[in-house]
């Protein structure tokens, strides 16, 4: 039943006034905080962890390039595989095109998502959800049409579970949409964070030069199927996390961007800080990127389980036995979150912090305004999730397509390693929507009134669902707590 008008505006309210004193409490000009907080290096283990990860994958990766690279077994590696491996005589420039192709789709494809964002913002996430399930069943097919028996049972579950995902929580589709539409609102109002995306989109293309000039010599290597699938796992590994780090280099760039507009009430006030992309891209590069690069290895993984879980969550129903299973893997992953989510970017970009204290504060910030119910009743995270893996379908059919015409028996190496360069490359343009997003709930839960001078409907809109969200959590509280008690009522009738 629908709450009424006066009851959610004093709930809203009074939320409101909590949350303002809370950061009232804890400082009395918000722009000093952001001003005057010391920046000193975080993490800087997995910094060198990462620059040492870069320098000895760079160098593998141009031994095998080079070693096929217009002449078989340029630097006689094969004396070292003789009798172990196929010996075969593949070049490197011989798939060398195909990665440049991915490569190219991949960004025409991120800068298509970045410049139709700002008119078509509802369009492009509709087709992100509705053709995702559609495209993945059709790849699944064509993957059994090819023999490729495996990939197609990957690609059929694949499907059916983004079927399963996207039913359980359609009825969240509607505020995911407006949360989305505002965020990019936000990006659209500041030009020159999406100059950033295009800027680290080339930075990354440059890298993936050297990634595909060797991910095409291990295509093109003498070792069996078996060898040149472990070595493209751990370039793929690699790459993953390459992608990562630059794209949530640029989260906190542009979450430190959005943060100062809010809490300056635009970026046209007086108080605002002089040159402050260039401020937020300094912290970045320097002393968050250790933060950055340890952030990077977990919190996708973390957060594309969680969706998942939450989901399966939402529909199990009275299935005690399933619910409880569930319920332990939720209550896992939660703990996990606790340390790892991607707020924690938005504490890094404001306040320099680590990356772990970082996450912290930011949960335990939602968990002590509430608004932890409104995050986790949004979906805007896996609907951007969506239009990246629908981004790197698209990469990998293309250079699949053309590597099927050629040498049939090296399709699904080429598409599978196309279709990660795709992805990576169209996340660095979701990853500019994804930081408004994270950084309008950080600033909600801080100091509502950000949100409410900068766009007083959508205030409204997020505090009534707000709202509803923790009545419907009271409500179900009430309930186990009812399904309980009659339990332990039952069983003592029966033992007497």
């Amino acid at each position: 039943m629908r709450d009424s008008p006066t009851s959610s505006t004093s709930d809203s309210a009074s939320i409101t006034s909590v949350q303002t004193v809370r950061r009232s409490q804890q400082n009395t000009d918000g722009s000093q905080v952001v001003a005057s907080e010391s920046r000193h290096w975080r993490d800087i283990f997995w910094l060198g962890i990462f620059i040492l990860h870069l320098t000895g994958l760079g160098f593998v990766l141009a031994v095998f390039g080079l070693n096929r690279f217009k002449i078989s077994d340029r630097l006689n590696i094969d004396r070292y595989t003789e009798g172990l491996w196929e010996n075969s005589h593949g070049l490197t420039e011989t798939y060398w095109p195909m990665y440049a192709l991915a490569g190219g789709v991949g960004t025409i494809l991120g800068w298509i998502w970045l410049l139709l964002l700002g008119s078509h913002v509802n369009q492009m996430m509709k087709v992100s959800v509705h053709i995702l399930t559609t495209y993945l069943a059709v790849v699944s097919v064509l993957c059994f049409w090819c023999a490729q028996f495996f990939w197609g049972v990957a690609f059929a579950i694949a499907a059916a579970l983004q079927f399963v995902y996207v039913m359980s929580v359609i009825d969240r589709l509607p505020f995911t949409m407006l949360v989305l539409q505002k965020a990019v609102k936000m990006v659209w109002s500041l030009p020159e964070v999406m100059r950033v995306a295009f800027a680290f989109m080339l930075v990354m293309l440059i890298w993936m030069t050297l990634w595909s000039f060797g991910a095409a010599g291990v295509v093109a290597s003498s070792m069996g199927d078996g060898g040149r699938w472990w070595l493209l796992v751990v370039l793929s590994v690699s790459l993953f996390w390459t992608g990562a780090v630059l794209c949530n280099t640029v989260h906190v760039i542009v979450s430190g961007m959005v943060f100062l507009v809010l809490i300056h009430d635009g970026r046209e006030s007086p108080s605002m800080p002089q040159k402050p992309l260039m401020k937020s891209l300094q912290y970045a590069v320097t002393t968050s990127f250790g933060s950055i690069c340890y952030g990077s290895l977990f919190t996708a993984a973390i957060r594309t389980l969680r969706w998942e879980i939450r989901g399966v969550r939402s529909k199990i129903g009275n299935n005690e036995c399933l619910l409880c299973c569930v319920d332990f893997l939720f209550h896992l992953v939660e703990t996990l979150v606790r340390f790892f989510n991607k707020y924690a970017y938005v504490q890094i970009a404001v306040y320099g912090k680590g990356f772990n204290r970082s996450a912290r504060d930011a949960w335990e910030l939602f968990q002590s305004t509430g608004v932890e119910a409104l995050i986790g009743y949004d979906c805007s995270g896996a609907v951007l999730l969506m239009g990246t893996l629908l981004g790197g379908l698209i990469t990998g059919t293309c250079a699949g397509v053309w590597t099927y015409t050629k040498w049939t028996d090296r399709v699904i190496m080429v598409a599978s390693t196309a279709m990660l360069m795709g992805m990576v490359l169209v996340g660095l343009a979701m990853v500019v929507v994804e930081s408004a997003v994270t950084s309008i709930y950080i600033c909600y839960a801080e100091d509502p009134l950000l949100i409410h001078r900068w766009d007083a409907e959508f205030f409204n809109q997020i505090s009534e669902t707000l709202h509803q969200r923790l009545q419907h959590r009271s409500a179900r509280a009430r309930e186990v707590l009812t399904h309980n008690q009659l339990d332990g009522h039952t069983q003592e009738m029966q033992s007497v």
